[in-house]
């Protein structure tokens, strides 16, 4: 904790307050200080617990992600309260941990929105890289129906969601784009030059066609 402080720097902090993080601390040199403690499961434990999210951060990258159990990854999600320590915890951990099927569906009902954002980027991989079995239409459904009111978290991982139903299902892809034009969620969205826009039908396009160019 000592070298976290040390490390925290005010304007660091200034920029992350603007997209709701409240740490200062220079993610690469966070890095570093992981690669130098390793893997320590009981560390991250007690980093965790801290509840200061530049060791939420740290303990995300030193510790073992199937070591954690079901209920004890529930709890640490719905602890997460700012969005890097989120982001980090469903990519860095829950998606390696054999309890990620089980809380993707059970986070996808749930009633906290930033919860339910969760099991919405659960799907999204696994419509990337193991869709079997998922309904797809069904997930259509959903979308179409409830992505243009939900709130800010949960609308960007549902759209995320709708993007990659089709970039990567050529079978769901029209209707996708035509879900993604009708709605125009984030149609309008700031996007700096050489980045690809998060409005799904821009998004879908500019993906598949780099793909078949390729």
């Amino acid at each position: 904790m000592a070298e976290l402080a040390v490390l925290d720097d005010p304007r660091i902090r200034a920029v992350n307050e603007k997209h709701g993080d409240d740490h200062g601390v220079n993610l690469g040199k966070l890095r570093a200080l992981a690669k130098r403690l390793k893997t320590q499961q009981e560390l991250a434990r007690g980093l965790w617990a801290t509840g200061d999210s530049a060791a939420r951060l740290l303990a995300l990258l030193v510790c073992r992600p199937k070591a954690f159990g079901r209920d004890e990854l529930d709890v640490m999600l719905r602890e997460a309260r700012t969005p890097k320590v989120h982001d980090w915890l469903v990519n860095y951990v829950v998606k390696k941990s054999p309890h990620a099927e089980e809380l993707r569906v059970a986070w996808s009902a749930d009633p906290d929105p930033v919860v339910a954002s969760a099991g919405w980027a659960l799907t999204t991989e696994r419509v990337a890289k193991k869709p079997a079995g998922l309904d797809l239409g069904g997930l259509l459904d959903v979308i179409e129906a409830e992505m243009k009111d939900a709130p800010d978290r949960l609308q960007w991982a549902m759209n995320h969601c709708l993007a990659q139903i089709g970039i990567e299902h050529a079978g769901h892809r029209a209707r996708a784009l035509a879900v993604g034009e009708r709605l125009e969620v984030l149609k309008d969205y700031p996007t700096p030059p050489g980045c690809t826009s998060p409005y799904a039908p821009v998004w879908i396009n500019e993906m598949v066609s780099r793909r078949d160019g390729a």
